[in-house]
């Protein structure tokens, strides 16, 4: 059993290998989790949750330029290397864009940045508050490459660093809905009868309620934030799971390896998770590479609509609230980053799953 199985598996990554769109996903969901574990090395504001604001350079198309001068402060930095690399910086030093500056008599003396063809105000600085009177090398000029948004925050960044919770709602959510299936589902099929009922009437109960409105009812019972989305996510996703599973252990329990496995006096927890089990992988992952578009979707849907993850913490969903109505006032960019962003990694999941399902067939 083993050896054919071993055959199998090798035939299905044979077949995978040759899906160009396939493999060509797993690499694209491969670059975006990398990025979205070492978001805050690649992002040009390490901020923590890239939540640098400069009110005056808002709404700025992709590519803008503005001269920054940066204002050392006298907190001391005790943050350590990797709370930076996974957390972002803990910014204690301002930011403002100024448009020009000139030094006289020990003063550093500029123009904040004003949009609009106003003019900005004059203000002035003692080169004593820089280091050694060094002020050249707190005084860049920083390219916007996605522009900024309403809050004139760098949207390239927030980007980025929101790439996490629609990336890792899908691990999170796909693991819980997996635990739960699986245990019910294989239960269900397993021992039949009365038991199969009960999960079966729970399963159509929780298959009845819309998705959306069952998690935004857990949602407001664990409260708003980033794990409770997580949580009430993959509590919902569990049913299709369960029922894909009971169907296969039905099917996978008439078999003769499990009659001889019985027969051996092997108890029934190891038939189910010894030999059952590794037999009915292939349709529960394909199922789960869906639930992860599933997942996606959904928690784009709950930061839409205020209840997932909450300001200021990045989330496609909500960079996508924040702006839609910017669609109508000449700037749609602000909404179609986020929103292409989202429709890339759902199609990288759904491609991914379909390559999957071929490579697994067994009737090919």
């Amino acid at each position: 059993m083993s050896n054919s199985s071993g055959s199998l598996s090798k035939l299905a990554l044979q077949k995978f290998k040759k899906n160009f769109w396939g493999v060509f996903s797993f690499w694209l969901i491969v670059v975006i989790g990398l990025i979205s574990i070492f978001a805050y090395v690649i992002a040009p504001d390490d901020s923590q949750n890239a939540n640098q604001m400069h009110l005056s350079i808002h709404s700025k198309p992709p590519g803008f330029k503005v001269t920054l001068l940066s204002l050392p402060s006298t907190i001391e930095d005790n943050q350590s290397y990797l709370s930076k690399v996974f957390y972002g910086k803990l910014k204690t030093d301002t930011e403002i864009p100024i448009s020009e500056y000139e030094v006289d008599n020990q003063m550093l003396i500029y123009t904040e940045y004003a949009s609009d063809g106003l003019t900005g105000e004059r203000k002035s600085i003692d080169l004593n508050r820089f280091p050694n009177q060094d002020y050249k090398t707190y005084i860049k000029e920083k390219t916007f490459l996605f522009g900024t948004d309403k809050y004139g925050r760098d949207l390239l960044s927030r980007i980025l660093v929101g790439s996490r919770i629609s990336f890792f709602i899908g691990f999170i959510a796909v693991f819980i809905s997996l635990i739960i299936g699986i245990a019910m589902g294989s239960i269900a099929g397993y021992y039949g009868g009365k038991i199969d009922a009960m999960v079966m009437w729970i399963i159509n109960v929780t298959w009845s309620i819309p998705t959306l409105l069952l998690v935004i009812a857990i949602t407001l019972a664990l409260g708003k934030g980033f794990w409770q989305v997580f949580i009430a996510v993959g509590l919902t996703m569990w049913v299709e799971v369960a029922r894909v599973v009971r169907g296969q252990v039905i099917s996978a329990k008439e078999m003769q390896y499990v009659t001889a496995a019985r027969a051996l006096g092997f108890n029934d927890y190891r038939i189910i998770s010894k030999h059952i089990m590794p037999n009915i992988m292939a349709p529960i992952i394909v199922v789960s590479a869906a639930n992860f578009a599933a997942a996606i979707l959904i928690e784009s849907g709950l930061s839409f609509l205020g209840i997932g993850a909450q300001p200021p913490m990045s989330s496609w969903g909500a960079m996508i609230k924040d702006h839609y109505n910017y669609i109508i006032l000449g700037k749609p960019y602000l909404a179609l980053i986020p929103g292409l962003c989202i429709m890339i990694l759902v199609m990288a999941f759904m491609l991914i799953g379909n390559a999957l399902r071929d490579a697994l067939d067994v009737k090919t």
